[in-house]
């Protein structure tokens, strides 16, 4: 039996790799074209609409910072002309933290609430589920010691990501999803909410509460 949403979910796999690969390549042009004009972007170091998102990692590729993303699996529920999607991520940074140059390796799922408009499917919000993370000396020899406030700051999920873009100068969110808890367990409302045609965007405060379809 044919799949009906087969061609549908072909077509979110491959905004999802392109997303990938031209934000890292920096094809900013074709990189705005994954977004709606109403997409929001929720990243550790900045959030809000697809456009800022887009001009601040314009602006990081200039100053040198360097942040790579790898997938994996992949999967996506659809429903007409809306969307959510899975997929298993890793971010990797490079900078330095207290003189030394280190990797951070950060793994992860991004969750997509994605319509099609006009025959396109583009992204309305992504939202990173962070599920562990380590940061490693680049030199193994090199002796690195973080603080442990700091580190205590952030969910386990991202606290070394969350230790070195603070050591970076950014105001990094402190409550993203992780493996498990009520910020995920929020997302998950939401990303059930905008499959069932709720109103509004799936970035408001409200949307996915009871009562919200």
């Amino acid at each position: 039996m044919t799949d009906p949403t087969l061609e549908d979910r072909l077509a979110i796999r491959q905004l999802v790799e392109d997303w990938a690969i031209w934000r890292d390549a920096g094809e900013w042009s074709r990189f705005r074209t994954c977004w709606h004009a109403d997409g929001v972007m929720m990243a550790t170091w900045t959030q809000g609409t697809a456009d800022a998102f887009v001009a601040a990692s314009q602006d990081a590729w200039r100053k040198g910072v360097s942040i790579l993303h790898f997938l994996g699996g992949h999967t996506a529920d659809v429903a007409g002309d809306r969307a959510v999607a899975q997929t298993k991520m890793t971010i990797s940074q490079r900078a330095e933290v207290h003189g030394v140059v280190v990797d951070v390796v950060c793994t992860g799922r991004f969750c997509d609430c994605l319509a099609k408009r006009d025959g396109r499917w583009a992204i309305v919000l992504r939202q990173p589920i962070f599920e562990k993370d380590r940061m490693d000396p680049v030199d193994p020899a090199a002796r690195l010691v973080l603080d442990p406030g700091t580190l205590r700051r952030f969910p386990v999920g991202y606290r070394h990501l969350a230790y070195l873009q603070t050591q970076l100068g950014y105001d990094v969110k402190t409550d993203m999803p992780g493996l498990m808890g009520a910020a995920t367990d929020r997302l998950r409302a939401r990303g059930t909410a905008w499959l069932a045609g709720a109103s509004g965007h799936p970035a408001d405060a409200a949307f996915g509460a009871a009562g919200s379809a």
